[in-house]
């Protein structure tokens, strides 16, 4: 149930105006030139208002909303802090990270707010350069989110991902994320932050693409070009590797791809560029870091004559049998570039 807000005259802005420019939340110094701490608390205990949190403010009774419940912890926190990590990049477009926790900075010597789901970091630099100093809900630059993300989880895979992510959804610049994380005093996965701003500048786009990376590395495999632009009738289409002196592709299909119009359009697309000559090689990313032992090997059997390295590829299955599936696909791909003209010698790799 909403409170009948009535204007008040302050320099033009009423108190709805006010409200509704902060989606009904509110601190007492918001609204002390219309309101009395009395009459706050009246609408609170009237039941028209309610206080999810000491001294912050809601203008309704009822469920506060995603954003009602960013503004609630943005404003029990003390003044200088900032939306943060995952919850500051999801507001600016970041997909595929969505959190349930709420993420906020403050500065090293604040005292933290408590509230249930809300995540308190601190940090010695909040300036204009890490702080976006117009957006609302006030948050953190998308480059410093990304690194504060990475840095923040236990996980190097999502650490790497959250980096990607960034880049792939054309969303900042590696070297804006190289910027963000030279502001960062001693970080958990610094390095392996720095390196995931590598990979993205070179074009890997997703953890799974730089597995692939480090497959095509183990074997010796030319050097693709990483997401390749292809021109199809109706415009450009990307592909995750390309060869093209010798017309082969390679796409790395994570769990999205699954999706039924992913899945119609990938296939169209793999049409017409197998039509025009160059062959498409799918992978799916469970293959691409995967420890199947068993079927590796009979994988293998149609593609060692082939590629005339039986015995080199054999040995490598059977004395590393966890390599089993990432040699099956550079054989695929060996065999592929073939019919290419390319014709190298693939030992196994080092045991």
């Amino acid at each position: 149930m909403a409170v009948d807000l009535t204007s008040f005259a302050n320099d033009g802005r009423s108190l709805d105006t006010i409200v509704r420019e902060q989606d009904g939340v509110v601190r007492l110094e918001d609204i002390a030139h219309v309101m009395t701490r009395a009459m706050v608390r009246h609408a609170v205990r009237s039941g028209r208002w309610s206080s999810p949190h000491r001294g912050v403010y809601v203008a309704h009774n009822g469920e506060l909303t995603r954003k009602q419940e960013l503004l609630v912890c943005l404003r029990a926190a003390p003044p200088g802090s900032a939306l943060a990590g995952l919850t500051a990049a999801e507001l600016d477009g970041l997909q595929g990270f969505k959190v349930t926790e709420v993420y906020v900075v403050i500065p090293t010597n604040a005292r933290p707010p408590a509230r249930t789901g809300l995540i308190v970091k601190k940090s010695r630099v909040l300036t204009t350069d890490d702080v976006h100093p117009v957006r609302q809900p006030r948050r953190t630059r998308l480059p410093r989110s990304l690194v504060d993300s990475a840095s923040w989880t236990p996980h190097e895979t999502r650490a790497r991902a959250v980096i990607l992510a960034g880049v792939q959804q054309r969303l900042t610049r590696p070297d804006d994320l190289r910027d963000a994380l030279s502001r960062r005093a001693n970080c958990r996965h610094r390095v392996l932050i720095a390196e995931s701003i590598e990979d993205a500048e070179g074009g890997i786009a997703s953890v799974p693409e730089r597995e692939f990376d480090q497959i095509c590395r183990m074997f010796d495999l030319p050097e693709p070009e990483r997401q390749a632009v292809v021109r199809r009738l109706d415009g450009r289409y990307y592909l995750d590797a390309h060869w093209p002196r010798y017309e082969v592709g390679a796409e790395v299909h994570g769990i999205q791809h699954m999706e039924i119009l992913n899945w119609d359009a990938d296939l169209d697309r793999q049409a017409e560029i197998s039509a025009r000559g160059d062959r498409v090689l799918p992978f799916t990313s469970f293959w691409c870091d995967t420890t199947r032992l068993a079927s590796g090997r009979y994988w293998l059997r149609p593609f060692e004559t082939a590629a005339g390295t039986a015995d080199g590829l054999g040995s490598a299955v059977y004395v590393r049998p966890r390599l089993a599936a990432r040699t099956c696909i550079a054989v695929v791909i060996t065999t592929a570039m073939s019919f290419g003209g390319w014709a190298p010698y693939m030992g196994a790799p080092p045991v």
